[in-house]
């Protein structure tokens, strides 16, 4: 009976899963919202409110009671001495700030006291900036320029310069807080830090997680020096080293055996990102799989089968960490948009549905570019969809073709956007609020032509770092864990029914409006 366990720490809550893989089964789930009980760091939503200049934080110390009280609810459901394998993940691009005590207080840990009180003393810095800090724009474009570019930066980090992205958040650290950061010995991310206190030793940052820093050449998956050298001075000896996905951090510490009752030698997979821990957990590790999640913004990733980095920087290249490297896009106008259409009519969802139902693929010809608030795939700086059609379909008097043409064009743009990544996608597999809606469905079967499953995989980035954990340390195959874990919704494949030049002409449309913004 071996047990896998695989934790999540992301921004609103700290969750498990324990995995049998002798019977291919959920052992145990257990969760710990930040918000709901940890009243005391005032994060409702997990991170402090009210940043002036678009800061975003959170308390590295609550992520820390948070793991204490989750692995409590956790020994309550299932014997823990049984967990043979553990990894996890944390959420991508926020940082911890930690002194030269860091090291000998990780190592000594003591069980009468919580991890939170022990920590405390080795921040060189409070908060912890996460991925939805906005305060760093100066800090990318000045690195931006000192290494020659936007382009230069992508073709480097994957991905141009961003605001959330961890290297720029430690460009404004030195800059705003010089002594703080002179007595920073090291800087972790969320992932490698939760990873470092289970082993009770500095733990390495994997590539998924690292190259979500602006700060880690994809080429050769090692710390880029011009990227180092233009975001901090002595950077390289504040950060970790770099390792695979498929190493071995270390085994759990004395503290976790001692106060949770995990066996002794248990071995610890590096950790890695929420993105990327959730592409194995959605089974989607190997090229051909593609993943697309619709919620509030939809969301395009899978494993590529080389690295190349989007020329328009709009897309991000992160380590897979099952080998390799993987791709991920994001398309703000999601789930919101679509709202939008259909609160413009007075719809419910059933006539929404209807809707498309009712309108043939490519919609006569009406088109639309759904975006209602600025666009980050593309970069545009749109406030109001564009239509181009009949008069009536652009004075928002059809409200059918225009619930069609919103549809049909955010998925149109979707692979237009992502046409960098040379994919040839056998499934896409669904994910999200939207992806139960089989004529949303139907249209994304369509415009990639492929076949289009929805997963029934629930809390997919702590089920991808259980079965990380049990691929690496266990010797299981991870393809045959993935489709033993990760099986699509039976009943939910959907096959392209328009024929594959349906959008041909919408996505020279599309490319042209887009062009001329």
């Amino acid at each position: 009976m071996p047990y896998a366990l695989g934790i999540d720490s992301s921004t609103q809550s700290c969750s498990c899963i324990v995995i049998d893989t002798d019977t291919q089964s959920v052992v145990a789930e257990a969760a710990v919202n930040f918000g709901e009980c940890l009243p005391q760091y005032k994060a409702p939503s997990g991170f402090i409110p009210g940043g002036s200049e678009g800061e975003v934080h959170s308390d590295p110390l609550m992520w820390l009671d948070a793991l204490e009280q989750l692995l409590g609810d956790l020994k309550a459901k299932c014997d823990l001495s049984k967990v043979i394998a553990i990894s996890g993940a944390g959420q991508q691009h926020g940082s911890v700030y930690l002194n030269d005590r860091w090291p000998n207080c990780i190592n000594n840990l003591d069980t009468k006291e919580s991890l939170s009180t022990q920590i405390a003393p080795c921040l060189t810095r409070d908060t912890s900036p996460i991925w939805m800090d906005s305060s760093t724009s100066t800090e990318c474009r000045e690195i931006a320029e000192a290494v020659g570019g936007d382009s230069i930066v992508c073709s480097k980090s994957g991905s141009i310069a961003i605001e959330r992205f961890t290297g720029p958040q430690i460009r404004r650290f030195y800059k705003t807080s010089p002594e703080a950061y002179s007595q920073t010995a090291r800087i972790h991310l969320v992932s490698s830090f939760l990873c470092s206190i289970l082993c009770g030793a500095e733990a390495d940052i994997d590539t998924g997680d690292g190259a979500g820093m602006n700060l880690l050449n994809i080429q050769d998956w090692d710390w880029d020096t011009d990227l180092l050298e233009a975001t901090a001075p002595e950077l390289i000896k504040r950060l970790p080293k770099v390792a695979q996905g498929s190493t071995t951090a270390g085994k759990i510490s004395d503290y976790f055996i001692q106060k949770y009752g995990f066996a002794s030698n248990t071995p610890i997979t590096i950790f890695t990102g929420d993105n990327p821990s959730s592409l194995v957990g959605m089974g989607a590790s190997k090229p051909g799989k593609l993943v697309v999640s619709l919620g509030t913004s939809d969301t395009f990733f899978a494993a590529m089968p080389g690295v190349v980095a989007d020329p328009q920087g709009c897309g991000h290249v992160f380590g897979n960490p099952a080998g390799g490297s993987m791709s991920l896009q994001c398309f703000v106008n999601g789930s919101l948009a679509r709202e939008e259409v259909k609160d413009k009519f007075g719809y419910d969802w059933g006539q929404f549905t209807a809707a498309l139902i009712n309108t043939p693929a490519g919609n006569d010809d009406k088109i639309m570019v759904p975006f209602f608030r600025p666009e980050i795939s593309p970069r545009v700086d749109l406030k109001a969809p564009i239509l181009e059609g009949s008069d009536a379909f652009e004075s928002w008097q059809d409200a059918d073709a225009a619930i069609r043409a919103c549809v049909e064009g955010q998925f149109i743009n979707m692979k237009l956007r992502t046409d960098w990544m040379q994919l040839k996608p056998e499934v896409i597999y669904l994910t999200g609020g939207a992806s139960k809606n089989d004529a949303i469905a139907q249209v994304a079967a369509d415009v990639f032509q492929a076949k289009v499953q929805r997963l029934a995989v629930s809390g997919s980035v702590a089920l991808g770092a259980s079965l990380r954990a049990a691929s690496h340390s266990l010797g299981l195959d991870l393809d045959e864990m993935e489709g033993q874990f990760c099986k699509p919704e039976a009943g939910s494949t959907i096959e392209p029914k328009a024929p594959s030049d349906a959008y041909k002409s919408a996505s020279k449309v599309i490319e042209g409006l887009l062009r001329k913004r």
